[in-house]
């Protein structure tokens, strides 16, 4: 951000994560054939887009840095997500994914780095590239890495029960939300926000 720009210039954005949050958990996802969205989740993104959030995946994809698929696979299945999105007139302003592991990873993979989730590197990635004011944004997501990350960016974290949801809030600060899906979640941001009256 220049100079000349001021708080009032950053935008507010819905972080989310991918795999369990926007569509049905599969392991290593990578592809187009075994993606499916979870109900609602596309009207629900078109929803944020006409309230004037950016809309941004952060998604950790360890399957690159273990050697299952390529970075090359994740484009086109995030190709495919926009492909379906546009159908429903909504998108996503970015794409921001971590394909390392520190452990298990494969070559230059493998490494600690500051943007597998629940580090908030990602986040801060796409708030420094897209001009976002982190603490007027929300990060939603399945897993304690979610909301790990989110809450070290400055976002507020919010938990869907879909993926691994169920399971992680077993685990979870009990001050954080929990919503059945996106949907609800959406619903939540948009009468915090007042960006919305009512849902569709």
């Amino acid at each position: 951000m220049s100079r000349g720009e001021t708080a009032n210039a950053l935008r507010k954005a819905v972080f989310l994560d991918r795999d369990g949050t926007i569509n049905e958990e599969r392991n290593y996802l990578h592809r187009v054939e075994d993606f499916t969205f979870i109900p609602g989740v596309p009207q629900a993104i078109r929803r944020l887009n006409q309230a004037g959030f950016l809309v941004v995946v952060v998604t950790n994809q360890s399957g690159v840095a273990r050697g299952y698929f390529e970075l090359a696979d994740v484009q086109t299945l995030h190709d495919h997500i926009e492909e379906n999105l546009s159908v429903e007139q909504a998108h996503i302003d970015g794409f921001f994914v971590c394909p390392h592991h520190p452990e298990a990873g494969q070559g230059a993979w493998r490494k600690l780095c500051d943007c597998r989730k629940g580090a908030p590197g990602l986040l801060l990635q796409a708030a420094e590239q897209l001009h976002i004011d982190l603490c007027r944004s929300f990060m939603i997501g399945d897993k304690d890495a979610d909301m790990e990350a989110g809450r070290r960016a400055g976002c507020t974290p919010l938990l869907v029960l879909t993926g691994y949801g169920i399971e992680t809030a077993q685990i979870l600060d009990p001050a954080i939300g929990r919503f059945a899906s996106l949907v609800e979640a959406v619903d939540f941001i948009l009468r915090q926000d007042g960006s919305e009256k009512a849902s569709d």
